[in-house]
């Protein structure tokens, strides 16, 4: 089974770097790890994708929870949640597929990025259920490249607190 956590990181030099050691070395089987700014100056926030059983990924969160620059950590697996991802993908297209592969991504809501006499680049973005779907309609065509950032996942509404850098430091 699949586990979203959701980390407050500070923002100092090697933040990140120590959170992929602590993964590689403990061999815990990450799935996406993605890291951006909030609304908190020198707080960034992970979403990191991990699976396993049960004692490993409790194993998982308390030794996220040890390191010097951790904030807060939340498991969001069993919360209600809003998870996106973006994709970009490029695929191989001939003249009589090219209004094929636009239906498809006008389908998945994407759009298209960048064209030329022999691929197509389009950008989708949704859950990563969303993503594996495109990625299986659109292999038939021939994927040349593609980049998936890794999920970003927040709770949902009424579920949020107040962003406090008081309340964050209270763990």
């Amino acid at each position: 089974m699949k586990h979203t956590f959701s980390l407050l990181v500070e923002n100092t030099f090697g933040a990140f770097d120590r959170v992929a050691t602590l993964f590689s070395a403990k061999g815990f089987n990450l799935h996406s790890i993605s890291i951006g700014e909030t609304e908190i100056r020198d707080i960034s926030r992970m979403t990191i994708v991990i699976s396993g059983e049960a004692k490993v990924v409790e194993q998982a969160e308390k030794q996220l929870n040890r390191l010097v620059d951790t904030v807060k950590v939340v498991d969001l697996t069993k919360s209600q949640r809003v998870e996106r991802e973006l994709a970009l993908i490029s695929v191989n297209y001939k003249r009589r597929s090219l209004e094929e592969i636009k239906n498809i991504c006008d389908v998945f809501r994407g759009k298209v990025v960048d064209i030329n006499n022999k691929t197509i680049t389009l950008e989708v973005t949704g859950p990563p259920a969303k993503m594996e779907a495109i990625v299986n309609v659109l292999s038939p065509f021939g994927i040349i490249e593609m980049a998936r950032s890794g999920t970003v996942a927040l709770k949902r509404g009424e579920q949020q607190k107040a962003p406090q850098k008081e309340y964050l430091h209270s763990n």
